[in-house]
């Protein structure tokens, strides 16, 4: 394989990492103010269990990425491309809109197209390469819990 195959992971990881750190920049002091003031369902995760959950989901996602992506060619190829950077966006914008804008309503809109377009990518990595669908599963079934979260802290802060 050549060498600017491997330099294409480092993208990927950095389009994960950055939008993650953005992300948290995002969220850091309202995780704080706002986000223990609200009613959270029971089965809440501890808020350190965040930060190592989405590091290795980034890394996971972004080796699922890079594997389909380098096994495409021309306009899927792109495809590729367009799909992992409209669920990085999706992903950055719900961590802007869920804590930044306190707005736990349009968090679970953003959310649901989220989940909507892992699933599409899920199957899409499964017909592609059966080991990027399996580190791809994590990150679906994860935003699916997190799906289920954001709608219990709308549904219980209305």
């Amino acid at each position: 394989m050549r060498p600017a195959r491997y330099l294409a992971l480092l993208g990927f990881l950095a389009a994960a990492f950055i939008a993650g750190g953005i992300g948290s920049a995002a969220t850091f002091e309202n995780v704080r103010s706002w986000y223990p003031s609200l009613q959270k369902p029971s089965w809440t995760p501890p808020n350190w269990l965040f930060g190592p959950v989405w590091t290795c989901l980034y890394v996971a996602m972004s080796v699922a990425a890079w594997r389909v992506w380098q096994r495409s060619e021309g306009s899927a190829a792109r495809t590729e491309l367009t799909l992992y950077a409209a669920q990085i966006t999706l992903n950055l914008f719900w961590s802007i809109v869920f804590f930044g804008l306190r707005n736990p309503a349009l968090g679970l809109i953003d959310i649901v197209l989220l989940w909507s377009l892992l699933l599409t990518m899920q199957i899409r990595f499964f017909r592609a390469d059966r080991i990027a669908a399996l580190l791809w599963l994590p990150y679906l079934l994860w935003v699916s819990f997190a799906t289920a979260l954001n709608a219990s802290i709308w549904w219980l802060n209305r």
